[in-house]
């Protein structure tokens, strides 16, 4: 369970190759998602690769009830908030767990992201990163979101959240964090709503991300009737299953 290394996305942290992968002209390199749309969020930092040993570790917390695994996670989140911690205001930011709906938080007792994202805070900055909770809140069940396609993914998270206490983020930047960035449909839709709501500006901390796993990929990119979000949205196609084989 090693941290990501290689050249990433500096708004995203998506796995970028030298082959497509291009620079914004300040030299910040953007993979081609966060070149074409803006993200509701000034940055995401992973830890890990969601593969292997960490989803295994994740998925004993999430499913297993494996509670001491949050402690271990905890660090990496850790880990994941000193990458952004840099660029944080001198003032204190407001760390929101993505919550749960609340029939799933009875089913489980716990919310995930919340365990973790207490071990982080007594690592990190105690004294600048304060929890909230209960700033932000699920107004309604979604479907799981695996095996959803980007756009599914937006589809099924849209209007899912609230800010159920606005004096928490209300001209405040905010961390948002969460065990795994897939496609960042989640922490996008936590992002528009907080920003809304008056939050100055928004970060994103997660334990894990899903990365490309090569640069065999092509772009399909769909405008007219079907365009979502700013008139664009690209499907990004293993090559070997665009070729048909």
């Amino acid at each position: 369970m090693r941290p990501i290394a290689g050249g990433l996305c500096a708004i995203c942290g998506e796995r970028l190759f030298s082959s497509y992968a291009l620079s914004a002209p300040e030299s910040e390199p953007r993979c081609g998602l966060c070149r074409r749309i803006e993200p509701a969020f000034a940055r995401a930092a992973a830890y890990g690769s969601y593969e292997g040993g960490l989803r295994e570790l994740i998925h004993l917390l999430k499913y297993g009830s494996v509670r001491p695994a949050a402690n271990v996670l905890g660090r990496m989140l850790a880990e994941s908030i000193a990458e952004l911690a840099p660029d944080f205001p001198t003032r204190s930011i407001a760390v929101i767990p993505v919550p749960l709906y609340r029939a799933k938080l009875r089913q489980r007792e716990f919310n995930h992201a919340e365990l973790i994202a207490r071990t982080a805070i007594k690592l990190t900055a105690p004294g600048r990163l304060h929890l909230c909770a209960g700033a932000l809140e699920r107004k309604r069940e979604t479907v799981s979101q695996t095996g959803l396609t980007r756009h599914q993914r937006r589809e099924n998270v849209r209007g899912a959240f609230g800010v159920a206490q606005a004096e928490a983020v209300k001209g405040r930047e905010v961390l948002v964090v969460d065990d795994v960035y897939t496609t960042g449909a989640t922490v996008s839709e936590c992002a528009r709503v907080l920003r809304r709501a008056g939050a100055t500006k928004v970060w994103v901390a997660t334990v894990a991300r899903t990365l490309k796993a090569s640069e065999h990929h092509v772009e399909i990119q769909f405008s007219g009737d079907t365009a979502v979000d700013e008139g664009l949205v690209a499907l990004e196609i293993p090559l070997a299953r665009a070729a048909g084989s």
